[in-house]
Order: C-alpha cells, then structure tokens, then sequence
C-alpha cells in the first residue's frame, strides 16, 4: 500500500509542493539585481550627497531631482528585469540607519558648523558605497533563502 493509497490527496499535495519548490527556484534565478544597479545606486547617493559641498540650493535642487528620478528609474529597472519588488527586512533598514547616522551627522556638523563643506563629499563616497554593498549583501542573502526555502 502506498502513501497515496493511505492518504488521498498526498500525492496531489506532494506535486504541489514540488511546483512551489520551482516556483521559488526560478524567482531566485531572477531577482537578483545586475551589478550595474548596485554601482548606479551608490553613484546616484554620491552625487546627491556631494553636491552639497557647493553649498548652493541651484546645485543641491537639481541634484536632488536627478537622484529623485535615478532612483525611480532604478526601481522601474528592476521591476522590469525580476518582475516584483521587495522591500528589505527591518534589520538591513535599522543597519543602513545607523550607518547614515554615523557617517552623516559628523559631516553635516562639520559642513555646516565649521564651513568645511568638502566633507560631504567624502560622506557620499561612503555612503554611496555603503548603499551598493548593502544591496547586493542584501539581495544575495534574499537569493539564499528563496533557494534553501527558509524566511518563506
């Protein structure tokens, strides 16, 4: 006597979870980002960043607008390429946070407190790198899971 004969439906039950396992493996064959986008993010924080060392709203302004519309684009990339989005779990946020922090308010004290403005460019030269390997630490976590089928 097989399983199937025992219980109607495992068998039914078993393919279904077989189709879900493929399901899960070709979603992670898909989402994770080329490494173009994971460059271009750090870049666009860069930019975004340093242009506050001009210490002018006419470059900070469209500055903010083209990191803005870059971002948009990114996210508009990516849903094309993978055909979902996701959002990172609380941990990557609360990691990014503290990063932003310390690298932030020590440049922004000096930037506007001493009139060292060049210090933010070296804050967006860290940040915007900070921000690539996070996504791509992230991203090659999230594929890691989606193949073992933990997190799901």
């Amino acid at each position: 006597m097989s399983a199937g004969d025992r219980h109607p439906g495992s068998a039914e039950a078993a393919a279904q979870l077989a189709a879900l396992r493929a399901d899960r493996e070709a979603l992670a064959d898909r989402v994770l980002q080329p490494w173009w986008y994971d460059v271009a993010l750090g870049l666009l924080l860069f930019g975004f960043l340093a242009s506050y060392a001009a210490d002018s709203p006419w470059v900070t302004l469209p500055a903010l607008v083209l990191f803005g519309a870059g971002l948009g684009g990114l996210v508009a990339a990516y849903r094309r390429i993978t055909g979902v989005w996701v959002t990172a779990p609380p941990r990557f946020v609360a990691l990014w946070a503290v990063v932003v922090l310390v690298v932030l308010v020590p440049a922004f004290l000096l930037a506007e407190g001493a009139g060292r403005h060049w210090v933010m460019v070296v804050a967006g030269a860290v940040l915007g790198v900070a921000a690539g390997v996070l996504s791509r630490v992230w991203s090659r976590r999230w594929v890691a899971e989606l193949r073992s089928g933990s997190g799901l």
